[in-house]
């Protein structure tokens, strides 16, 4: 029997960048994480709608998901 040595379709270069995308991406997901309050009769504005959660967590998750496009179409050199 002979043994058909498949090459993978990614690279370990590919994988670093898919960990890389993975990595920038929990950090928005983390980033918009919290805003509970002690007292659930009192709505903080200031943090539920600050800057991290609105705009910096969601740049860095499309971040990651662009980073991750880039790992998988991303040609292996020769």
């Amino acid at each position: 029997m002979s043994q058909k040595k498949t090459a993978s379709i990614f690279t370990k270069e590919n994988y670093k960048w898919m960990l890389i995308g993975g990595l920038v991406m929990l950090a928005g997901f983390l980033l918009m994480i919290g805003g509970k309050s002690a007292d659930p009769n009192v709505f903080n504005k200031d943090e539920v709608y600050s800057f991290r959660r609105i705009t910096l967590a969601p740049l860095l998750i499309i971040g990651g998901l662009i980073i991750e496009i880039y790992a998988i179409m991303k040609k292996p050199k020769e």
